[in-house]
């Protein structure tokens, strides 16, 4: 999953950043409501953390007009207004949840990860592949009834080659999913990645190449 962040509290935004990124979601930044936009032309958000009370462009501004350029993204409002009456009027914008300042960490990631779950490029809690299991809430991988630890970016990329079920993943695409706007594209990053992911998982393989063209998941004889 990668995720925009909008809030122009310095420190909170950085707080978000480093949490999320702990949980294998890929965050981006930004400060005020104009450079949202502008990036959300630019780059392709699964979701959306949404402050209201934005300098420039105001935050209920940037959702109405999100809703129109990237109407698959789902809006998380997280804002200090939290009477029943903003609520009410934040969802009515069109933010498909609302959460107010004070908040739970933990809430915040499991409301995230249920909006993705909805969205319509993202479905199942539980993905399954051969006899590999990928509990996408609890962030917990086995291969054959054994558990497999993987690391924030492993568990990116796997998620990503699971959800395609067997189709060719570019190593672009995985960057730019599973990685910050920040990834150099030239990294051998993915590579290393896919690396650790096969040695992880074990034998038989399942992570293939297909030469130039990415990665794929496939049971072979």
């Amino acid at each position: 999953m990668r995720v925009l962040v909008v809030e122009d509290e310095k420190y909170m935004a950085r707080v978000l950043e480093m949490g999320l990124r702990r949980e294998a979601i890929a965050t981006d930044v930004v400060h005020d409501g104009a450079t949202a936009l502008e990036r959300l032309t630019v780059n392709d958000y699964d979701a959306v953390i949404l402050d209201r009370d934005l300098p420039g462009v105001h935050g209920d501004e940037v959702c109405r007009r999100l809703l129109t350029l990237k109407p698959d993204c789902r809006i998380l409002m997280l804002t200090a207004a939290g009477r029943l009456g903003d609520k009410v009027e934040g969802l009515g914008l069109g933010a498909d949840d609302y959460l107010a300042k004070p908040f739970d960490f933990p809430e915040l990631v499991a409301r995230l990860r249920a909006l993705h779950r909805r969205s319509p490029r993202a479905h199942a809690p539980v993905l399954a592949f051969a006899d590999v299991a990928f509990d996408t809430h609890r962030r917990q991988v086995t291969r054959a009834g054994r558990e497999v630890r993987l690391a924030p970016k492993e568990l990116a990329v796997l998620e990503l080659l699971m959800r395609a079920d067997g189709g060719v993943l570019s190593a672009e695409h995985l960057l730019e999913k599973a990685w910050d706007e920040n990834a150099d594209p030239f990294t051998t990053a993915v590579r290393l990645v896919i690396h650790t992911l096969r040695k992880k998982l074990g034998d038989p393989q399942l992570v293939h190449t297909a030469i130039s063209a990415g990665y794929y998941l496939a049971v072979r004889a």
